[in-house]
């Protein structure tokens, strides 16, 4: 039973259309992953289905009810969990833990029973007392996603939840959204983390430039892909012309298929192989034939960075540098403008 639909989902910011025309499906129960590299409009999608901001087209709704014309319904059924952390330094977890229950409205008994039981799951009795200007990131962040679950909603809305967290405070992290998940919580997951989303999901949506490009559960996005997966250089330094010489070469082989030149690493090669075949041997033939060698050569089972690798012609590490190095450009544009 799907829970949440988003239908043709757009959202403009001047100039740059950060969504355009999505359509997801979210099941009732499940942990729905989001991944992309930053600037792919993953954010935007999650603050509109938190009722931060409002889309410019399109339909959303919680179990039939419309966010975009009752959002005050949909907020006494979510919790939000933001990707910037912004905690009172006074406070100490306990009594910020404390100050939220009020917000929610929550009776004296349930509050205190809630808190204790979060400050359990969450692992938090060491510190909880100490003010939280003196915690690190991981206890910043497990006091924030406590905040988020006080009211038990029945909907999880995590923004990157574990981005720059000790190994720690991450796997206690991950164990909690499993624990929630089995009992019945409906969660949406941010990330761009490949295994975090790989091992937490039931389905994932994968957005690039502010579009879908695949989505479905991780293993059936994998195994689309139909082989093992390769890369492949000739030389440590090829050439886009060098590149596109070899890719024809691979594509007139039987078992090759859905060869990409990857201009983000150096113009190698990455292709699926058919299992139960060994190509190698082939492989070198034609290249030799050919007058390449090869340089490098790596084989192992399709990710979910494949499925992106696949899609958009970059890994989901190249698209992050890419997108990094485009807002370095506008920074460095708008000072010399100045």
């Amino acid at each position: 039973m799907n829970y949440i639909e988003i239908k043709d989902l757009s959202k403009s910011y001047f100039d740059v259309k950060a969504l355009k025309k999505i359509n997801i499906s979210i099941s009732e129960g499940s942990l729905f992953g989001i991944l992309g590299p930053n600037g792919a409009g993953k954010s935007t999608l999650i603050k509109i289905l938190a009722t931060l901001i409002s889309p410019d087209e399109g339909h959303i709704y919680f179990d039939n009810i419309d966010l975009v014309k009752k959002p005050r319904e949909i907020r006494e059924l979510i919790g939000y969990v933001a990707q910037e952390i912004s905690l009172d330094k006074i406070l100490t977890g306990r009594e910020l833990l404390d100050f939220q229950a009020d917000l929610y409205h929550m009776d004296k008994f349930s509050k205190l029973e809630r808190i204790e039981s979060l400050i359990a799951e969450l692992e938090m009795h060491d510190w909880v007392d100490r003010k939280c200007g003196t915690y690190s990131g991981g206890m910043k962040r497990r006091i924030d996603l406590a905040a988020g679950l006080l009211h038990i909603p029945k909907v999880l809305i995590l923004d990157e939840p574990t981005v720059g967290l000790d190994i720690e405070s991450r796997n206690i992290i991950w164990e909690l959204l499993e624990s929630l998940k089995k009992d019945g919580m409906t969660i949406i997951l941010s990330s761009h983390y490949l295994d975090e989303i790989d091992k937490l999901a039931d389905n994932v949506v994968i957005i690039n430039d502010g579009k879908v490009i695949d989505q479905g559960n991780p293993s059936q996005l994998k195994n689309k892909l139909g082989g093992d997966r390769v890369s492949l250089k000739v030389r440590e330094f090829s050439t886009l012309e060098e590149s596109k010489k070899v890719k024809d070469i691979l594509s007139k082989i039987d078992g090759i298929s859905q060869v990409v030149v990857n201009s983000a690493q150096g113009y190698s090669l990455n292709f699926i192989a058919e299992q139960g075949k060994d190509l190698l041997t082939k492989l070198k033939v034609e290249l030799a034939f050919s007058k390449f060698q090869i340089f490098s050569l790596s084989q192992s089972q399709p990710s979910l960075d494949d499925v992106y690798l696949q899609a958009t012609g970059k890994t989901l590490q190249d698209a992050e540098l890419f997108m990094t190095g485009k807002r370095d450009l506008k920074k460095e544009s708008k000072q010399s403008m100045r």
